[in-house]
């Protein structure tokens, strides 16, 4: 068992898959009580019940994190059921890359509302929380797109970047809280991401890249509970990962 972890109250959302999912099953099989939250509120379900046949403590919202009420009662759900909020995991995010030129606005806002906006909420909402409890966790999910940008990712990289450098300056200003932050950026890891993408080449070529060098998950989620594991004297801020074969 990892330290630290046993009895925490942890809430991560776009839980109902990929990243977010693996996880919840990994920080559940720790001991941590789980808060989660995405839209698919079936999945979500199903995850919670399998979460409990194998002892944990688990609760499902529906959450939209372009809902800035829904992220707050999200959060709100975990203090009312467990008293607390130790970790938040803003995990939800989408992809879907295209060439500017192809004019793909609708798909810009979408990634500006969940991967911004949407970390914003979740920041707004545990926020005073763990300033009331003088301690706690907020973990936000960049990617290896926040720190390189290729052809087909502007947007996607814009929004990934701007998750860094709100990372940043979180931790700055929580100085000397003994709340802590992490950002940990991804490489290509096997989740639904790819899904996201309308366009037809981007898509393609984006499915061959994850076919052929995609870790699992859980590799995530081995990160995640690597920085919640750490005494609380210690604050690991940024972890940047890829698979071995990935030179991007």
């Amino acid at each position: 068992m990892a330290e630290n972890v046993d009895g925490k109250v942890i809430v991560i959302t776009g839980a109902s898959s990929g990243l977010g999912e693996a996880t919840a099953r990994r920080l559940a099989a720790e001991g941590a009580r789980l808060v989660l939250g995405a839209r698919r509120k079936d999945r979500l379900d199903a995850l919670v019940r399998a979460l409990e046949g194998g002892g944990a403590e688990a609760l499902a919202l529906a959450t939209d994190v372009t809902r800035r009420e829904e992220v707050a009662a999200l959060v709100d759900g975990a203090v009312e059921r467990f008293g607390r909020i130790d970790v938040l995991i803003n995990n939800a995010g989408l992809m879907p890359n295209s060439p500017l030129d192809r004019l793909k606005v609708e798909d810009w806002e979408r990634m500006i509302d969940v991967n911004i906006k949407g970390v914003l909420y979740g920041i707004a909402a545990a926020l005073p929380h763990m300033q009331r409890q003088d301690g706690g966790h907020i973990i936000n999910v960049s990617s290896v797109a926040g720190h390189k940008v290729r052809r087909g990712s502007a947007v996607y990289s814009a929004t990934k970047h701007a998750v860094r450098v709100i990372s940043e300056g979180l931790r700055q200003e929580l100085k000397p809280s003994r709340i802590r932050t992490t950002v940990i950026s991804p490489g290509a890891v096997a989740t639904e991401l790819a899904q996201s993408i309308t366009d037809p080449d981007t898509r393609t070529a984006a499915q061959r890249m994850y076919e052929t060098m995609a870790i699992p998950a859980d590799s995530f989620a081995r990160a995640v509970l690597f920085a919640i594991s750490q005494p609380e004297e210690v604050d690991v801020n940024e972890i940047l990962f890829r698979p071995t074969a990935q030179e991007y």
